[in-house]
């Protein structure tokens, strides 16, 4: 099954090598749509969170349309992630356009330069934010991820992302290599954060719901004196894309830290205001608030800082 799955995408992405970015933009929208259609579970799920965040905000008819133009742009963004992925910064300056980064040039800029941490989610074409990096090349951009079950598959994607620049630092086996990258060096670490994270997260509101979140944007800004940012991929037009930058999020109150929970609803905050701006932006289809919080041991205490 391993080498069917390899043989299958290694030939599609020849295929999308052959084509334009809008054509594979195109394609993959409609395989999109297809899967709105077949894909019951992934459906539900999608129209569940959509009346979880906006109950009576949006009618039912609202709601079924964002989910399928959800679908379809979830279809576009993976064979656009493919094909950009194959493409040099030049090719892909015209598609991408990087805003706010100037906040995060300045806050590298100080007397006391350190490194950044940068809370990112999944919207839009979010394997551009490898891209996207504002102080490239003068400070290494990196992230974490989480290797594929499929031995050749997990190969694969990570050589289509290494051609980005971006270091990846697989979260399971690679913890300790990154930290003692952050001690020795400047970077710029990008930080997923908008799945559910279980009795490891903390219990903090999103879309006014308790929600179990990724605490390691705060962590590590704490632990490693970082700056904190948030960070968005819009799209702004078939195959064009705009990554922006928020302003510095405060992990310190009168030279006191702030708690986690304080730092990760704010992040929240800045998830929540760019799913509204686009709500079919945004990956609706993994379940955010499926972890109960009368479970949670972690919401009854303050995580410990790595």
């Amino acid at each position: 099954m391993d080498l069917l799955l390899y043989t299958v995408v290694r030939a599609l992405l020849g295929l999308i090598r052959l084509i334009s970015l809008p054509a594979a933009a195109r394609a993959g929208g409609l395989g999109g749509l297809l899967f709105y259609y077949l894909d019951f579970r992934h459906r539900r799920v999608a129209l569940e969170n959509l009346r979880l965040a906006f109950g009576s905000e949006k009618s039912e008819s609202e709601r079924r349309a964002i989910a399928r133009e959800n679908f379809r742009r979830i279809g576009e963004n993976f064979a656009s992630a493919a094909k950009t992925a194959l493409m040099d910064d030049a090719a892909l300056r015209p598609h991408l356009e990087v805003a706010g980064g100037e906040a995060l040039r300045e806050a590298m800029a100080g007397a006391h330069p350190t490194s950044c941490v940068v809370a990112i989610g999944h919207f839009g074409n979010f394997e551009l934010y490898a891209r996207s990096n504002p102080l490239a090349p003068d400070v290494p951009g990196a992230t974490t991820y989480r290797g594929l079950d499929h031995p050749r598959l997990d190969r694969l994607m990570q050589q289509l992302r290494n051609r980005s620049g971006c270091r990846y630092y697989e979260r399971r086996h690679e913890g300790g290599a990154l930290r003692q990258a952050l001690q020795s060096e400047r970077m710029v670490l990008g930080l997923l954060v908008d799945q559910n994270a279980g009795r490891h997260g903390v219990l903090v509101p999103f879309f006014g719901h308790p929600c179990s979140t990724n605490t390691a944007p705060a962590l590590f800004a704490l632990r490693y004196h970082c700056h904190l940012f948030a960070s968005i991929c819009y799209r702004t037009s078939l195959a064009k894309w705009r990554i922006v930058y928020s302003d510095p999020i405060p992990t310190t109150t009168n030279g006191q830290p702030r708690s986690v929970e304080e730092i990760m609803t704010d992040v929240n905050r800045h998830l929540e205001s760019a799913v509204r701006t686009d709500p079919a932006n945004w990956f609706w289809v993994h379940r955010r608030w499926k972890y109960d919080p009368a479970k949670s041991r972690r919401s009854r205490r303050k995580p410990a800082v790595p």
